[in-house]
């Protein structure tokens, strides 16, 4: 699913602004945030599964992933492994956004080379939010 309020009907997304693709199932979740990164000027993809999520990623190549882990048809480590096996996607920056906590699962994400690894129950969404910001102005300082 296409985030309406930032995408246009023919899912072309302004340049402007920073794509962030959600992958997350949690319909209340999903339209939190893109409530939030929407007044932060933030073009917003949602994919509700996994497996849409790696096909919006291959096709908007986004500027930013935010990733659940726990996730319908395809799990988010295995999107996270395919992202990353993709030439036009590994380097793209991938926040994961979750409610594992157990260091199992965070050393198993963190070989993939993850941003960060936000535990969704210790974090407000306006501190996601400001984490997104800022990794997005690394990134563009990387390039400038």
């Amino acid at each position: 699913m296409v985030a309406r309020k930032n995408i246009k009907k023919t899912e072309t997304v302004s340049r402007r602004h920073k794509k962030i693709l959600l992958i997350e199932d949690d319909t209340f979740l999903s339209g939190m945030y893109i409530a939030k990164m929407t007044l932060e000027n933030l073009d917003v993809l949602l994919a509700n599964d996994g497996q849409e999520g790696i096909e919006l990623a291959k096709k908007y190549k986004p500027d930013l992933i935010l990733l659940d882990l726990i996730l319908p048809k395809i799990d988010g480590y295995t999107v996270l492994k395919t992202i990353r096996q993709n030439t036009a996607l590994k380097s793209t920056p991938v926040v994961l956004l979750t409610n594992l906590s157990q260091k199992e699962n965070i050393n198993k994400a963190m070989k993939y080379g993850i941003e960060d690894y936000l535990i969704k129950a210790h974090f407000m969404p306006s501190e996601v939010i400001e984490k997104v910001k800022t990794i997005l102005r690394k990134k563009q300082a990387k390039k400038g």
